[in-house]
């Protein structure tokens, strides 16, 4: 699972990048006006990574606490 989300976590950046840079030469190719409203795209991806990766530290963090709880009832 550890594996799955690293490569989610790094999907989303590349996904983010990828989209910019697309949208990017478009709107300079066909203009703002027509391509700009894609860059919420771009947004949403970037959104997606930091999400992503605020869980994964979440989740790290909820992890070890279990781990302690169980190394304190012992």
């Amino acid at each position: 699972m550890n594996l799955y989300n690293k490569v989610m976590l790094y999907f989303w950046l590349a996904a983010a990048i990828v989209i910019f840079i697309i949208t990017s030469y478009m709107s300079y190719a066909e203009g703002i006006k027509k391509w700009g409203f894609y860059y919420i795209f771009v947004g949403s991806a970037l959104l997606m990574f930091l999400v992503k990766r605020w869980m994964m530290k979440r989740m790290e963090k909820h992890l070890a606490f279990i781990e302690e709880q169980k190394k304190n009832k012992k």
